[in-house]
């Protein structure tokens, strides 16, 4: 009871529980009294306990000081069959209180031992006890029996019973756990005995399977394991034996694997109430399984192994975890089927091996959230993924399994890992494009909510985590360091930084190293040509014919075009007008100097003028003369007689063995010498008369 003082002055201490004394009897019963009793509402403030007691004969008071929630009443303090009261006082700093008050005979607060229980051999279901009381000089008086089916379970108590107990109608494949507590002819109750347990009348395995299949991260992956759930107590209906597996495969074989839970090195693998196949699910399309005891097998469970991923990225699937638990919710209601079944939501340690790391629930198709218990690791990321599971296919027996969406979560988050990749992938004279490799998901810490890019020290630029490239504007011709680093809910992580220097301006590329270049290669050049004209009229450089000689050809001349017959006097001009002559060698020997001035004379117009004198002379002076010097020397066989006036020229005509009879056409010049001797390819290769007269 609450005082009215303590409850408006919320300093001082709640009253404790009225005390339960007794002496307990073991072999030999004790001569102190034991009393115990339950602190206030408010346990955690420091207070002192003090227990008080007083006799009927005897007005003064006994006090027992202490700290904690034990007392004892010492054997010179009472009598054998005296009548005590006893009480407890609380105290702190705010104030004291007192419990309620408790009385007895000291005769009659012995406490006999518990009895000691065991199963009956006679009866499946049947107990049998034994009692010390006749060791303690008193008959045994009557017990009590609680039982219950399960931990957790609330007790089912009885009473009145004298060494034995039955359970009549035992429900079956259940545990019952069981405990008695018994009392002499005179005094109290023992305490509860131990818990025993044992299962009822033995039947198969009840019930069916949680079986799933264990794919990684990755829901679509073929690399994947069988796994499901050991069967509760309740359900198991005694030891199982091991499992019988049928894997149904894509080319429709069928096999059957048997695993005993007693070979512990072979492909079956349990632990903490889970147990999976070592072998890979390559290949197979759907599988059952089912547990069996000495008794017989459980139904079998089926699984669809493929799982079906839905095309678009699904948004409303929320999670939120602590290192107990993991609390998801989700609304998805526009792209659920009809025949839903039911939800399955998984979370699986990323990084652990196949088979370890994962739990999953199965969830009603008409809620939309779903609470796990688990000890999840700090900094460590788990995938959380929601699964559907559609009615089962008659034929198959097994149930499509579609994945809707999947989230990372975190328990615990701190800082990331640094980036392990960072550098420059172009560099412009304005701009620069960096691109990095973002942190491993193991070595991330937390979920990644953006990476922070600095520029020497000033600019800090915040960029999406699911970007990996980033370009920035820079000046031309400087030094940049820039650093980059990823950022979760717990802060910065460390810094990976990168050095580069831009390039110089556009135009200073051009006027400073482009032009240089030109202005090498125009000089480079322009000295050659000046290196190649040597002083004097009559010489032609060594390095001019080098480097300037062309070889010229008689069949791009106008004049040559047109000339059908052969013409052996200098002294005429060739003129003729047949339209399409073929030349096919042309000869020419030197003229001696005397004798070529007077053809030069008998050529000449009426205006006493030569060729036009608009012409390239030097050019046209230095191949005339290495064309004369090439000829006298390539004909050794020729006359040297210097004052020979005759000049000797013949031209081999291709068309000479055509038809005698052609008709020839009279010729009147068609155009005059000084336009014969005007076209383009005379003007380069053929000398004027003022230059052929110089060089005599």
């Amino acid at each position: 009871m609450i005082t009215l003082n303590s409850a408006f002055n919320p300093g001082r201490p709640a009253p404790p529980s009225r005390p339960d004394c007794f002496i307990p009897c073991n072999e030999n019963c004790q001569v102190d009294i034991h009393c115990t009793w339950e602190p206030g509402l408010d346990p955690e403030t420091p207070a002192n306990y003090t227990l008080h007691w007083k006799s009927n004969h005897s007005e003064r008071q006994h006090a027992f000081h202490g700290t904690s929630l034990y007392g004892l009443i010492l054997r010179r303090h009472f009598s054998s069959h005296d009548n005590l009261h006893v009480w407890v006082q609380v105290k702190n700093q705010h104030g004291s209180v007192e419990s309620g008050e408790a009385t007895f005979n000291t005769a009659e607060i012995f406490k006999p031992p518990p009895p000691e229980v065991t199963w009956s051999v006679r009866e499946p279901l049947e107990i049998s006890w034994t009692s010390s009381c006749d060791q303690l000089q008193h008959s045994l008086g009557s017990c009590d029996v609680r039982h219950r089916t399960g931990a957790g379970q609330d007790w089912i108590q009885e009473g009145s019973f004298h060494g034995s107990f039955t359970f009549h109608s035992p429900r079956p494949c259940s545990v019952y756990e069981v405990q008695v507590r018994c009392a002499c002819d005179s005094g109290l109750r023992s305490n509860w005995s131990g818990s025993l347990w044992k299962s009822s009348i033995g039947t198969a395995p009840v019930g069916e399977l949680d079986v799933w299949r264990d794919c990684g991260i990755s829901p679509q992956s073929s690399d994947c394991v069988l796994t499901w759930k050991e069967l509760p107590a309740s359900q198991a209906c005694g030891l199982i034996l091991g499992y019988a597996v049928r894997l149904s495969h894509l080319d429709s074989s069928v096999v059957f694997v048997n695993v005993s839970t007693a070979e512990h090195r072979g492909p079956l693998v349990c632990e903490e109430m889970k147990c999976y196949l070592n072998s890979s699910l390559k290949g197979v399309s759907s599988v059952s399984v089912s547990a069996y005891n000495a008794h017989g097998a459980s139904g079998p469970s089926h699984l669809s192994v493929p799982v079906t991923v839905k095309g678009d990225k699904q948004k409303g699937f929320y999670l939120k975890m602590t290192e107990d638990n993991l609390t998801v919710s989700w609304n998805f209601s526009s792209v659920l089927s009809e025949n839903l079944k039911e939800y399955v939501v998984q979370y699986k340690l990323t990084g652990s091996p196949l088979g370890q790391g994962l739990d999953w629930v199965r969830v009603s198709n008409s809620n939309t959230s779903a609470f796990l218990k688990g000890q999840f690791k700090r900094y460590k990321p788990y995938q959380v993924s929601l699964l559907t599971v559609s009615c089962s296919n008659l034929s198959s027996g097994s149930s499509p399994v579609q994945h809707l969406s999947s989230a990372i979560g975190f328990s615990h988050q701190g800082t990331p890992s640094r980036v392990p990749s960072f550098k420059v992938q172009s560099i412009a004279v304005s701009d620069v494009t960096l691109s990095w490799e973002p942190v491993p998901l193991l070595q991330q810490n937390g979920i990644i909510l953006f990476y922070q890019i600095g520029v020497n020290r000033h600019n800090v630029y915040n960029v999406s985590s699911s970007l990996t490239s980033k370009q920035l504007r820079v000046h031309p011709g400087q030094e940049y360091e820039v650093w980059i680093r990823a950022v979760t809910a717990a802060g910065p992580g460390e810094n990976t930084t990168v050095t580069f220097n831009t390039n110089p301006h556009e135009d200073y590329v051009y006027f400073g190293l482009v032009l240089p270049v030109v202005l090498s290669l125009v000089l480079v050049l322009v000295l050659v040509s000046l290196s190649c004209l040597c002083p004097g009229a009559k010489t032609t450089c060594p390095l001019m014919r080098q480097c300037f000689l062309k070889v010229p050809d008689p069949r791009n001349s106008h004049i040559f075009r047109k000339v059908k017959n052969q013409i052996n006097d200098s002294s005429d001009w060739i003129c003729v007008c047949e339209p399409h002559p073929k030349i096919s060698l042309l000869e020419v020997v030197e003229i001696q100097s005397w004798a070529f001035k007077s053809s030069l004379k008998k050529t000449s117009n009426p205006e006493g003028s030569t060729r036009p004198a608009d012409r390239d002379r030097s050019s046209q002076k230095d191949r005339t003369d290495e064309e004369r010097e090439d000829t006298v020397t390539g004909d050794s066989q020729r006359t040297d007689n210097k004052y020979r006036a005759e000049a000797y020229s013949r031209i081999i005509d291709s068309d000479e063995e055509e038809e005698k009879g052609e008709k020839e056409e009279g010729v009147d010049c068609c155009s005059s010498s000084k336009e014969l001797l005007e076209t383009g390819y005379e003007k380069h290769f053929m000398p004027t008369a003022e230059e052929i007269l110089e060089a005599v």
